[in-house]
């Protein structure tokens, strides 16, 4: 209980606030005076103004945010009501993050009014059922009144008050309530787009984006003060713990996040490592955070958030300088939250003023990050199925691809009453190159008989790698005689080439649909197959079309080393 212990003074250092009868929200930054209580000499439960008044002196800075201390923090300020009708205004502090903090308002009658309140005490404890402190006062007409304020917290210490009329705080209120349901919104409408994505695809990135947003979202439910208002108002203890508990869980799904969508596993083995150990530390973190001192707790866990971010950098710059496309969004969205991390922990530690582009541009930035990851989390997508549509070793598109091409190109034919040739050629005495000089060199001829063949073709011809030594080369819109050019063409080229000494040649067969002359895709590569084994009856290194009796002939040239 609040005991008077002598009447407040008028504070002549401090500018009086004159108030008027529609005042708009208006910061009191400017109009505070204030005292240190390093040593915590006066009472924290009585109010001893004449004491105070001695020790008040005006801010000397623009913003009264001053980092992790223990000291406690005592503000005064005079605001001035010259109007005919008493007025009743609205005192708010906007960090809800504050430990411990008293409030007193002179009553009229010689007395004070005392309302001790803050995150370590039970959500009751505050005038008015909201995530900010905000305490309803009336200012007498042709009066002017101080109002004194005790700030002390474990964590940082930001000091946001600000007075308004009542009217005109009702709809400032209700325009907050609803643009932060627009934000914690966005977080749910991304958490269930991907939760439908990862139940089709079952793909554990996804489930690990929604452990990052889900928990990034409790981070910033809690820093705003509304899991204190509407989940656990009789819990100051978890109340107080919250924030490094759910900061801890977002550090830990965040990396892991990072390893899966940028691959970093083959892309970087090493970077791999160091990014599980740091997962296993803010594991780590996220236990030892009930249990340490919280200061201690909230300096270590900021750092582990800025390492943590800046290996997400690197992550997302390694993956992206060595091809990934999906680490492209990845980088860009961490460098959108990163300066607004900095930002963050630089207003936390009192070195940038707690104001709402300091307070908010880390809320902003996460939502903008999310966006983005979603993003990345659809261009790994296709990536994951371009993989599936490409042989490793050369390149090319694989049997599955094929498989797939042929059969909408030839419906596409059949449709448009267009040609549609394909070639398939396999690369002669495959076994004796594997032999003689190893599977490495005989990769290396596939490799080149791969690029060699998806040179030779400009789209919307495509090459692929059917299996083995066996390549197919599908040509929309081409007939008989251009396919057979092609073909010679891919002879001639290949017989030029040699590996170790050894020359690469190549059987090639060759079909063509005109005018309906076969009736399923299946019908067309047989063809075509059928002739690639005449070819290799009648001696390889020759094309043979389907349907002709005379090979083609290799043509001679000089040799071309294989590189």
């Amino acid at each position: 209980m609040c005991t008077m212990w002598l009447a407040a003074p008028l504070l002549a250092r401090a500018e009086i606030l004159e108030v008027a009868p529609d005042q708009p929200p208006l910061s009191l930054t400017p109009y505070i005076q204030l005292y240190v209580d390093r040593k915590h000499v006066l009472p924290a439960d009585s109010l001893n103004a004449a004491a105070l008044a001695d020790r008040l002196t005006p801010l000397d800075r623009s913003a009264a945010n001053f980092g992790f201390s223990d000291a406690a923090y005592w503000v005064a300020f005079t605001l001035k009501n010259s109007s005919e009708n008493d007025l009743p205004l609205v005192i708010r502090q906007d960090y809800p993050l504050m430990d411990h903090l008293d409030f007193w308002a002179p009553t009229g009658n010689g007395d004070w009014h005392h309302i001790r309140t803050g995150d370590h005490q039970p959500f009751t404890s505050r005038p008015l059922a909201l995530r900010d402190y905000v305490f309803p006062v009336t200012l007498p007409a042709h009066s002017q009144q101080t109002f004194y304020l005790r700030f002390a917290s474990a964590g940082s210490i930001n000091i946001g008050l600000s007075v308004s009329s009542q009217q005109a705080y009702l709809p400032r209120l209700g325009l907050e309530q609803l643009l932060y349901g627009i934000y914690y919104g966005g977080f749910l409408v991304l958490v269930l787009y991907n939760l439908f994505l990862f139940l089709a695809l079952r793909d554990p990135a996804y489930a690990y984006y929604m452990g990052y947003s889900i928990c990034c979202g409790l981070f910033f439910a809690v820093l705003n003060g509304f899991t204190f208002q509407f989940i656990w108002p009789e819990y100051p203890w978890l109340a107080n713990r919250a924030l490094l508990l759910a900061l801890g869980l977002t550090l830990t799904f965040a990396i892991q996040f990072a390893r899966l969508i940028c691959n970093v596993k083959q892309l970087a083995p090493q970077v791999d490592k160091f990014c599980g150990l740091l997962r296993y530390g803010t594991i780590a973190l996220t236990v030892l955070a009930p249990l340490g001192d919280y200061a201690t707790m909230t300096e270590i866990f900021s750092v582990a958030a800025l390492i943590v971010s800046l290996t997400s950098l690197s992550v997302g710059a390694v993956s992206v300088w060595r091809g990934s496309v999906s680490a492209r969004y990845f980088l860009i969205a961490w460098i959108t939250l990163m300066w607004t991390v900095v930002m963050y922990i630089f207003k936390t530690f009192g070195l940038l003023p707690h104001n709402a582009v300091t307070h908010n541009a880390f809320q902003v930035g996460a939502l903008i990050e999310m966006v983005l990851l979603s993003l990345a989390l659809g261009a790994r997508v296709g990536e994951i199925q371009r993989q599936g549509h490409t042989d490793q070793l050369t390149g090319l598109f694989n049997r599955r691809h094929f498989d797939e091409l042929l059969a909408k190109e030839f419906s596409l034919a059949a449709r448009q009453e267009t040609p549609l040739a394909l070639v398939v050629l396999d690369l002669d005495h495959f076994k004796a190159i594997n032999d003689q000089l190893g599977h490495a060199r005989g990769d290396e001829a596939l490799r080149a008989v791969g690029q060699l063949a998806s040179k030779l073709v400009r789209k919307p011809a495509v090459a692929c790698r059917y299996g083995g030594e066996e390549f197919a080369v599908l040509l929309p819109g081409c007939d008989k005689q251009t396919a057979n050019r092609i073909a010679g063409r891919l002879l001639d080229t290949v017989g030029k080439m040699n590996c170790d000494g050894v020359p690469l040649s190549v059987s090639i067969g060759v079909a063509s649909y005109e005018k309906g002359n076969y009736q399923s895709p299946i019908q067309l590569f047989e063809a075509a197959d059928s002739a690639l084994y005449l070819a290799k009856e009648g001696g390889r290194n020759q094309v043979v079309m389907s349907g002709d009796s005379e090979p083609l002939p290799q043509q001679a040239g000089p040799l071309v080393e294989v590189h």
